[in-house]
Formats: C-alpha cells, structure tokens, sequence
C-alpha cells in the first residue's frame, strides 16, 4: 500500500507506511492521525517529536513547511482560518490536533474544535487571553497571588510618559497585545522609552491598543514551559532563550536567537517553587475563574534575589525552546499530549543529555531584510525550519528567522561544539547568527 506524501521539496513521491514484523501489506501499523498546526520551527520540533511516537501514524501540518515534510503531510491552510482547519480534521478524522501559533489560538481555534467534538491540544479564547492581554495576566498573577513585577497600564500617550518619566531606569514597556514576540521594550534611557510609547501608542506599530509600564527586574531569566490539563500541570525541561539579535546581549530583542536545556544555574529548590507558586498556582487561578484550560502554559521567568518571578506569560510552546525541549523528551508526546486533554496522571521522562540551538538569521533581521537565500542544511544533525520555502528544487529563505540548528551531548559544551560545527556548515552569505549561545550556563 502506498500513499502520496510531500518531500521537502513539495513534490509527491510515494512512500510506503511501517509494515508489523510480518511484513504483510495488510498488517500495517493501526495508529493515530495527528494534526500540527503551524509552520516555524516550534511546529517543526512538534512533527518531530510525534514522528518518534509508537502511537502515531499519520501527521499533517497546516500550512507546514519544507522541513516538516519529512515527517508530515503539509496543507496549504492559514493558520487562522478556522473554519477550514475543523473541516480538515473532521474529514481526515483526526484523532489529535496540537495548535503551535498564538494566532490560532487568538482566533479561537480551539473553541471551534471542541464544538465540533474534535480533540485538541491548546487553550480556548478565554485561556489564551494569559498572552494575548499582558493586562489579563497581571490581573490572574495579582488576584492568585503569583509573584510577578509591579505595574500599570495606559492607553493615553501623555499618561503613560508622564508615568515612565517618574520611575527609574531602566523602564519595561510593553504592548497590550499579540507582538510576534517583539512588544516588549527595556528602555535604558528616556529617550527610548518615549520612543518605544510613541511606537506603540501613537504610530500603533502592533494594533490599537494598551501598554503596561512594569517594574524592572534583575536576574537570570528561563523559560518554563508546562503542559496543562485543568489543575493538573506536567512539567517540561527549562531552557533559557536569547532575546537580544547581536553577542554579548546586544541590539533589538527578537523572537529568539538561540536556546538550549537544561539549566545548570536553576536549582531543583527554584524549579519546585516556581512549578509551585506559578505555574501551579496559575493554572489553578485560572481554572477558579472558570476557564478550563488545557495546552502549553509558558512561563518566562527570571530569578530574581527574592526568588523566581514571572516576566510573562504565552499559551502556547516556546520558539525557539520547543526546539530545544522537545528532543530531550523520551516520553511518548503523543501520551503527554493525550493526558493533558483527559486531565489524566502523567509523568514525562527526560534525557539527561542537553541540547543547544542557534538561529540563522537573515541579515537586517528583526528590521527589514530580503528573502530568497539559498539554503544548504547537507551534514547538519538536526536543524528545525523557522523561515523556509522551496521553489524549483531549491530551499530558500523565507522570513526574519531562518532556522535553528541543533546539537546534543553528555555535556553543554558538548552540545555546544556540535551545534556550532554544524552552523558553519549551513550559514552562507545574507545569514547571521549569534555565537554566544549558552555563554551563561558555560562560564
């Protein structure tokens, strides 16, 4: 039996499905339809990651991308039509569907599909709101008692720069909002803190809407992502994520320049007390308010001298920690995924080996930057797709982010070193990429 599946040049080419031990054409594998919605490189790190499931047969990605299709069959449907994207889960009968962009989850894809009778991994509209309104999070970490960073919140230029004047640098300011990861400014001057409020309030860089002024906090920062299903809460390795484009922490935050797990400087004491005084208690003010809340609860927090606290929080998986996280994972995903949606007991088991990415980027990225690039990943270990497409037989660049390429090992440094053998295999003129990655943990 034979069935047509793209390669990651979009081209069909039949491939055959895993036969039982029998080898019969008819003994194929029963297994799951699963449906990954996305098309970076945390959607790429998902595929994956159920591509090693024992329960999993068949993947789709909607849209997907040129990576991705190794392992799944990629859709041309827009993350936020959600109408099509419940059409072609009913009518492939997909038994999971995993959601990886906020937009989505912002347009209410979930609520659609559990409507509709369908299971899915990632929060409602209601639950989203954690990310899509930073006021909403303040409210839920204020009224639970989470610890988080003061603040307050503004919709009138002359207001909020009267306020930012008042305190001292340096300011964070951040956009009420969906920013793709960039509505955040930490102001070390007067200057650019009116210049971040300016762009947000006056110029609407990202929408109209609200910012928040919120209180600087000093610290290691780390990235701890949980899967949630109701109150019970399944936690996943830490990692910690670059912001900045350039070494040393410089220039512009991004959407992510590298990350790697697990973390040295974060004590098994820290992560009980963050799992148990936010995350936890998150998911449990949430469910108090009568939002039933099951996918990624990610936490960005930073420890701080009075303990773990939290910068934000995103309902979905991090990019680029997916990437980092999921290949640590020896667990079944599938069997995480199914937990959490029957709000089940679980206990994900993970590598002690790390892992360590860096982001190509394309050149002027976060600000403007061409497209086209040509890409040659040959003799890479692992790379995840962030920004790619294929044309004529050719893979090329297609975003801000290119992709990220990964390395494991016993050790960081281990991890390191194989990581960045490989980025000098694949990056070529019109890429840039931070050589820095982990520089923390290492030292």
């Amino acid at each position: 039996m034979e069935i047509n599946i793209q390669n990651p040049f979009g081209e069909e080419a039949p491939v055959k499905l895993p036969r039982m031990e029998t080898g019969r054409e008819e003994d194929i594998r029963p297994g799951k339809t699963v449906l990954v919605i996305g098309s970076g490189g945390r959607e790429h790190a998902i595929v994956d990651a159920l591509s090693r499931s024992a329960r999993v047969q068949k993947i789709y990605a909607c849209p997907g991308n040129p990576g991705m299709s190794r392992h799944a069959t990629c859709v041309p449907i827009s993350v936020t039509d959600v109408e099509a994207l419940r059409d072609f889960a009913k009518e492939k009968c997909v038994d999971l569907t995993v959601v990886g962009p906020e937009a989505s989850l912002a347009a209410g894809v979930a609520d659609a599909f559990k409507e509709a009778g369908l299971r899915i991994f990632g929060p409602t509209k209601a639950g989203a709101r954690i990310e899509s309104s930073k006021e909403f999070a303040k409210q839920i970490m204020e009224k639970y008692g989470v610890p988080t960073g003061a603040y307050r919140s503004f919709d009138r230029y002359e207001d909020a720069k009267a306020y930012a004047e008042s305190l001292p640098l340096p300011t964070v300011i951040k956009y009420d909002g969906l920013a793709a990861g960039k509505g955040v400014v930490v102001a070390a001057t007067r200057e650019e803190a009116d210049a971040a409020l300016r762009d947000m309030l006056l110029d609407s860089a990202f929408g109209k809407g609200r910012v928040l002024i919120e209180e600087f906090l000093d610290g290691p920062e780390f990235s701890f992502m949980c899967a949630v299903g109701g109150r019970k809460v399944y936690p996943l390795a830490l990692a910690q994520d670059h912001k900045r484009a350039y070494d040393g922490d410089r220039g512009p935050n991004t959407g992510g320049m590298g990350a790697y797990s697990p973390l040295p400087f974060i004590s098994e004491e820290v992560r009980e007390k963050a799992l148990k005084e936010i995350l936890q208690r998150t998911a449990d003010g949430l469910a108090d308010e009568g939002i039933s809340y099951t996918g990624i609860l990610y936490g960005g927090l930073i420890l701080t001298k009075d303990g773990p606290k939290v910068i934000e929080f995103n309902a979905r998986f991090g990019d680029p920690e997916t990437e980092v996280v999921l290949p640590r994972l020896v667990s079944d995903i599938y069997d995480l995924f199914d937990a959490a949606i029957d709000s089940a007991d679980y206990e994900p088991e993970w590598s002690k080996e790390s892992c360590l990415g860096v982001v190509l980027a394309s050149d002027g990225y976060p600000g403007s930057y061409s497209k086209g690039v040509e890409l040659d990943f040959d003799g890479c270990a692992k790379v995840f797709h962030m920004g790619t497409k294929a044309s004529d037989g050719k893979l090329l660049t297609a975003g801000g982010r290119v992709a990220m390429v990964t390395g494991m090992g016993k050790t960081l440094e281990e991890a390191a070193a194989r990581a960045y053998a490989d980025v000098k295999k694949a990056v070529t003129k019109g890429l840039f990429y931070r050589s820095d990655i982990g520089k923390q943990a290492l030292n």
